[in-house]
């Protein structure tokens, strides 16, 4: 690769690291000696980037496109745990065990991501041990993902579901006035989210247009009404 092509790759990588969440900040030297060993990798829609139990290779960036991070069950059912968009960073456990990845990640469009080599890093690590407390703020922020997906599992009526994933999206305070909401992912790959089936998530979409407290046009959702679209969760969670 041309010298003047390598210059400016580089400048691509360190600028997508300095807009990580979990190097921001860092100094300009600690950056350019992460992106020297950064290996990108590209996927075309519905590519593999690793299996649950495949070998750790280390950690991941997205560059561009988006990355579903997901588990199959025993019955052939695909929960996703999450959707990671650019400048997100993945699979950071992969540095603290030999275990392989716990869960499957797939592209679900054209994309880039940037490997974090494991062995390079860990060397990194121990010359700048305050960046293992940077470690561990991002692997507490994807436990945090996990609680609440765990609990919007825990509600079984799909309409309590989609209602208390519209209401965490919504501006706070909740007020009378609509609230726009733009899909960032499939509604397929939200109705996995949901642990449900893109056919129930449209059927329970329809029956909350038929009340007027949404409006849904291609990727942008409507909450019509946040107040009484709260009242009616309200409602639902008291019969459960």
């Amino acid at each position: 690769m041309p010298l003047e092509a390598t210059k400016f790759r580089q400048a691509i990588v360190e600028n997508t690291l300095r807009s990580c969440q979990l190097f921001m900040g860092l100094p300009t030297v600690d950056i350019a000696t992460i992106a020297s060993f950064i290996v990108p990798k590209h996927l075309a829609k519905g590519d593999y980037l690793f299996r649950e139990g495949a070998r750790a290779e280390g950690f991941y960036i997205v560059q561009k496109g988006a990355i579903n991070i997901h588990r199959v069950n025993v019955a052939g059912k695909e929960q996703v745990i999450h959707l990671f968009r650019p400048i997100e960073s993945f699979a950071e456990a992969a540095l603290a065990t030999d275990a392989g990845y716990p869960a499957d990640a797939r592209a679900t469009e054209s994309t880039t991501v940037l490997l974090v080599p494991k062995s390079d890093f860990i060397e990194l690590l121990r010359k700048r041990p305050e960046l293992a407390l940077r470690m561990l703020g991002s692997m507490s922020q994807h436990l945090r993902v996990l609680v609440g997906l765990l609990d919007d599992l825990m509600l079984k009526d799909m309409g309590t579901r989609l209602a208390n994933w519209l209401l965490k999206r919504c501006p706070r305070p909740l007020s009378g006035a609509a609230a726009v909401i733009e899909l960032d992912r499939t509604k397929r790959v939200l109705a996995a989210e949901m642990g449900t089936t893109s056919e129930t998530l449209s059927r329970t979409l329809a029956k909350f247009r038929h009340k007027n407290l949404l409006r849904v046009k291609g990727t942008t959702i409507t909450v019509m009404k946040p107040r009484e679209l709260q009242k009616l969760l309200q409602q639902n969670l008291g019969e459960l």
